[in-house]
């Protein structure tokens, strides 16, 4: 089989997304680094692939894809490998509501405002604006909830087994329970405790792991 390329940075998110969802498949893939926060910018070869100069991007077989749930699904459904949305349309539906939720509503606070504000300036030797994770704080906490009333006592997001749903999910999670007060929100939701350490410790999450000091 030709080898998958996805295009982008360890350390990013919705790229880890797309490598969990390849890892979960058992397909060989190669990680391609692209730093879109170079001084001038995303490469100029990149924009040709990803024109809003975000990551991941991906290439297989010729063909070339951008956004994340687009290539996820194109993974799942083009490649062989363990199948990772449900076949019944009421789960698959509300597999995609999450993967939404997430996107729209949930990135942002728990990775940027959270996450990235309580740990990235103590890096560089300046405070962390708390009035900034103080206003996200009230944002999470009902990402939060949502999350864990929409698993209605599953296992996984979208019913009994592992799922694109949860693979979108982990990426966010890993980086915001190392913030003390994401640790601290999620302890809040049993479901979501229980469900993360049904994922923390799967080998995709341990391989796909960035490095210490990333930047989300």
């Amino acid at each position: 089989m030709i080898e998958p390329i996805v295009f982008g940075a360890a350390y990013s998110v919705y790229v880890r997304i797309v490598r969990l969802a390849l890892w979960e498949k058992e397909i060989p893939y190669r990680l391609q680094e692209v730093d879109i926060f170079a001084a001038d910018g995303p490469p100029r070869n990149y924009l040709a692939r990803q024109p809003f100069g975000r990551i991941p991007a991906f290439e297989h077989d010729g063909f070339r894809l951008y956004e994340t749930s687009a290539i996820t699904r194109y993974v799942d459904e083009a490649l062989p490998g363990q199948r990772l949305q449900p076949d019944d349309a009421k789960a698959r539906a509300r597999m995609n509501q999450i993967r939404g939720i997430l996107d729209s509503y949930a990135y942002r606070p728990l990775v940027w405002d959270i996450y990235l504000e309580r740990t990235e300036p103590p890096r560089e030797g300046r405070a962390s604006d708390e009035a900034k994770i103080a206003a996200a704080l009230p944002k999470a906490r009902l990402c939060l909830h949502v999350l864990a009333d929409l698993m209605a006592g599953a296992p996984f997001f979208a019913g009994d087994a592992l799922s694109l749903g949860d693979l979108h999910a982990a990426p966010m999670f890993a980086y915001f329970l190392a913030a003390p007060e994401g640790a601290a929100l999620t302890a809040e939701q049993p479901a979501l405790t229980a469900w993360w350490q049904r994922i923390a410790g799967r080998p995709g999450m341990t391989a796909t792991r960035p490095s210490p000091n990333a930047v989300a």
